[in-house]
């Protein structure tokens, strides 16, 4: 969902770097190591002395439910996610679901059927549990699945779950080193479902 498609980047670093302030992080070091990855789980690595990460994970949570200004829709998206067949897609997350429907909202995404966020799986990413959980929802196997991502941990979880993996770099400052194909954005790629229901991605004019 994060940068894969919408960019909540300005409204996740603002919360996240208040937070870090509060705590003595240094910003700059912290908010590349958060991103792609549960609340919860970012706080709990960190292993800071006297810190009830879940208490903190929820307070987080709900100051990002409140700050939505500036989430937008990647480019292309809307009109790439319209064009599916809605059996055939699914969002993971490692957000919350409040705040997952909270951003899809504010950027105009439409909820897809198969929504998995940080509650339905006890290990974020980088494990594969939440593609796993997704595909199977679905009624796939992860190696018929392509996982589109932006960050480190996601394309690790994609990976490990046995599925095809593409890079989204649009909320990139630096490139990503990735064996992976990647795309800048959903612009001049579209969805095509071949007679035999194969669903496979095409190039277009756009």
């Amino acid at each position: 969902m994060d940068g894969t498609l919408i960019n909540s980047i300005a409204a996740a670093e603002r919360v996240w770097s208040r937070w870090a302030l509060k705590h003595g992080l240094d910003v700059p070091t912290f908010l590349p190591m958060m991103h792609g990855k549960r609340g919860i789980d970012t706080i709990t690595q960190l292993g800071l002395p006297g810190v009830d990460a879940a208490a903190e994970a929820l307070e987080v949570e709900r100051q990002e439910i409140e700050d939505v200004e500036g989430v937008v829709a990647l480019p292309g998206a809307v009109a790439f996610l319209t064009a599916l067949p809605r059996d055939r897609w699914a969002i993971v997350t490692s957000a919350p679901i409040a705040l997952a429907r909270r951003r899809l909202a504010a950027a105009g995404i439409p909820l897809p059927d198969v929504l998995v966020t940080s509650e339905d799986v006890t290990k974020g990413k980088p494990a594969p549990d939440g593609y796993k959980l997704g595909a199977a929802r679905l009624g796939f196997d992860p190696a018929d699945c392509l996982v589109f991502e932006d960050v480190p941990a996601g394309i690790l979880a994609g990976e490990s779950a046995g599925a095809n993996v593409a890079v989204i770099t649009a909320t990139h400052d630096h490139p990503i080193e990735t064996s992976h194909p990647q795309l800048a954005n959903y612009l001049g790629v579209a969805p095509l479902v071949a007679s035999d229901g194969t669903l496979r991605l095409v190039h277009t004019a756009g």
